[in-house]
């Protein structure tokens, strides 16, 4: 191919234009790093990629991610052209209200979009799971139904933030050599000139890493080399591959090009016209497609159909483990293969991360697509697999992941590997250092990422580690994420129950899980945890209820026996082990559970923050705990059965008194 025909030119072109004519139109939006990457991406759908716009989710298409999330009117316009089903009118309506072209990337949301971009770095380590997951995919099932690769787009941004550090690290420790970035290195931030707060060797940093990296200036006219250097990365298939791409932000704008205000919306009605005119377009015309651009890109983007029709044909001749191999690619257990669950018996003293890890080990054979793994902490969290060996440079077919000491990195990585396909990450820390992830727990409930999240050392109950790995805020906080799954299940029964629900879930799940020993309960139901909530106990001259989570319930029942014994008092007990799903429930259900008709006291160790949604009173701890033996610090800060009493009492008295006032 010639270094640039007249109609690549013409094409790359259009692109620009298309990229400044969007966020015109809206008065918003990036519009310089697109005008940048027109030639990149050019070669990229053009020359470089296999896919089919008829077939977005074919599993074995090479995925493109944007972690640049900013410049998202650069892929819209590549998805438009291509023929991925956008219109010029989706282009017209970039960033309004229930358009397909939002401002930053959705999966979900606009077809060919494979994770949603935007907080920068987190791209870049989603390539980082998918490259996992496809070596993973590969090595189990063979490359005649797992064979492609994985593209991103990265900014300065991208390269800046400590995710992709991080991200970069393990990728190059594993060698994923189907992994390939193109770092744009235009200099510009938007307060200015990268060189205001970084001068790292980038070059340098990635190849320490274990990367291989490539250098190009991307200009029009060197298109050829241009793809050379990216089919040389691709060459490479022992380690990861970082292409830096410098080019010129703005570029061919006359008064923006290389301006930090090219990095935003900066570019109007005149310069649009000159910039244009520069080009060779039509001034005065917007969103302006030539049919030979269009039969152009259409083109292209036809050629992966026959790629992935002989994709189908060779999956439909599956010689391998067919059942597992669809059970990975649909992310569910199979079906005719029932998984022998753990049991316990009622009085038995198990701590819920035990139970957890019974319970994963147990759905390992029915539920193939499961992989675990932990930030340094695997035999703490129960995320250890000891059946299918350690992924690695060496074992690419195992299903145990060491991520070492990397949180926000492993809950990115994780996303990326949901949202593959092909497995179902679980990955598991203390539940104090869902801070450290908690960019990313946003992003798999926003993307509909079916990631297991295993946080253990659920309370102040961890003890002598004081008030630093004692979370006390973080159950309110993760409940507060739209779309995530919370389940603090009461004891080694309903973890069982809390394991199922993750694994027929569509989205994540954050699982809340003891350190210390719990009491199996006698009246606690693994089938019940589907409804969030669900009475316990429950005597017919109850004047009380007491609602529970996690290793507070049991303490509900201590109260209970108590007020009995001692003040006559009968007390109802419900385990409300998800907010998430007992909200989902039908108002008769809820107040059937709860029963408004009656005083509730809720006892669970940590915020009170959202409990009087459900209660009439909590009892919770709402400062920062202390360095002492668990059970001492439990009982410290009021989380015991003699504070539910005295609450429960109290609660009691003042219903008594309100009710002869009235």
């Amino acid at each position: 191919m010639s270094a640039c025909t007249n109609i690549e030119q013409l094409g790359i072109n259009v692109i620009r234009a298309l990229a400044m004519d969007a966020p015109h139109r809206a008065k918003s939006g990036h519009q310089g790093t697109a005008m940048a990457l027109a030639p990149l991406a050019h070669v990229l759908w053009t020359r470089i990629m296999r896919y089919d716009p008829q077939c977005p989710t074919w599993p074995d298409r090479d995925r493109f991610i944007l972690s640049a999330g900013h410049t998202s009117i650069l892929q819209y316009v590549m998805l438009y052209l291509t023929g991925y089903g956008l219109t010029l009118d989706d282009l017209r309506n970039f960033r309004q209200w229930g358009s397909s072209t939002p401002g930053h990337p959705e999966v979900g949301h606009t077809p060919g979009v494979e994770v949603t971009t935007g907080p920068l770095g987190q791209g870049f380590a989603n390539a980082v799971g998918m490259a996992i997951t496809e070596a993973q995919l590969r090595a189990r099932f063979g490359a005649r139904v797992c064979d492609h690769r994985v593209f991103v787009v990265a900014s300065d941004g991208d390269i800046s933030e400590g995710v992709s550090h991080e991200a970069a690290s393990l990728a190059g420790h594993l060698e994923l050599g189907r992994l390939l970035v193109c770092y744009d290195d235009n200099g510009i931030t938007i307060d200015g000139d990268v060189g205001l707060a970084m001068s790292d060797d980038t070059s340098a940093r990635f190849r320490a890493y274990g990367w291989h990296v490539e250098e190009l200036e991307i200009r029009d006219n060197r298109l050829d080399d241009l793809e050379a250097c990216l089919r040389n990365a691709i060459a490479v298939t022992d380690r990861p591959s970082l292409v830096i791409t410098r080019s010129l932000i703005g570029y061919p704008a006359p008064d923006s090009v290389n301006t930090s205000a090219a990095h935003g919306y900066a570019i109007f009605d005149a310069e649009i016209a000159s910039t244009k005119a520069i080009m060779g377009l039509p001034c005065n015309r917007s969103f302006y497609v030539p049919d030979s651009v269009l039969d152009y890109y259409r083109t292209a983007g036809a050629t992966g159909k026959k790629e992935r029709v002989a994709w189908e044909k060779r999956k439909a001749n599956f010689e391998g483990n067919d059942a597992e191999l669809n059970a990975c690619l649909d992310t569910r257990r199979i079906a005719d293969r029932p998984a022998t669950l753990p049991s316990w018996t009622s009085g038995d003293l198990v701590a819920t991360r035990k139970a957890s890890q019974a319970t994963f080990s147990a759905l390992l054979p029915t539920v193939p697509g499961l992989t675990g793994g932990s930030a340094d902490l695997t035999g703490s969290t129960g995320t250890d697999i000891t059946t299918t060996g350690v992924f690695s440079s060496s074992n690419r077919s195992g299903r145990q992941l060491y991520f070492g000491i990397r949180e926000h990195a492993m809950a990115a990585i994780a996303n990326g590997m949901a949202l593959h396909q092909g497995a179902i990450p679980v990955i598991g820390t203390f539940l104090v250092f869902a801070d450290y992830m908690r960019p990313a727990i946003r992003l798999a409930a926003l993307s509909r990422a079916k990631v297991v999240f295993v946080f253990t050392h659920d309370s102040v109950g961890v003890g002598e580690d004081g008030p630093t790995h004692q979370p006390v805020e973080h159950l309110a906080s993760l409940r507060a994420i739209p779309d995530l799954q919370v389940i603090r299940p009461a004891d080694a029964k309903e973890t069982v129950g809390a394991w199922q629900i993750a694994i027929d879930s569509d989205g994540p799940t954050a699982l809340i899980l003891t350190r210390q020993n719990v009491p199996v309960l006698p009246d606690t139901r693994a089938s019940h945890v589907h409804t969030g909530g669900y009475v316990l106990h429950d005597p017919p001259d109850a004047r009380i209820t007491l609602v529970g989570t996690g290793s507070e319930v049991s303490k509900c029942y201590e109260a209970a026996e108590a007020l009995a014994k001692e003040h006559l008092v009968s007390a109802r007990i419900v385990s409300l082990p998800s907010w998430e799903l007992f909200e989902k429930q039908k108002k008769q259900i809820q107040a059937d559970v709860l029963r408004p008709d009656l005083a509730s006291l809720a006892v669970e160790a940590g915020s009170t923050l959202g409990w009087k949604r459900w209660v009439d009173e909590v009892i919770g701890i709402d400062r920062f705990g202390a360095s002492a033996p668990g059970e001492t610090v439990m009982k410290e800060l009021g989380i015991s059965s003699d504070r539910i009493i005295e609450k429960a009492c109290a609660l009691l008295s003042t219903d008594r008194d309100s009710q002869q006032q009235a």
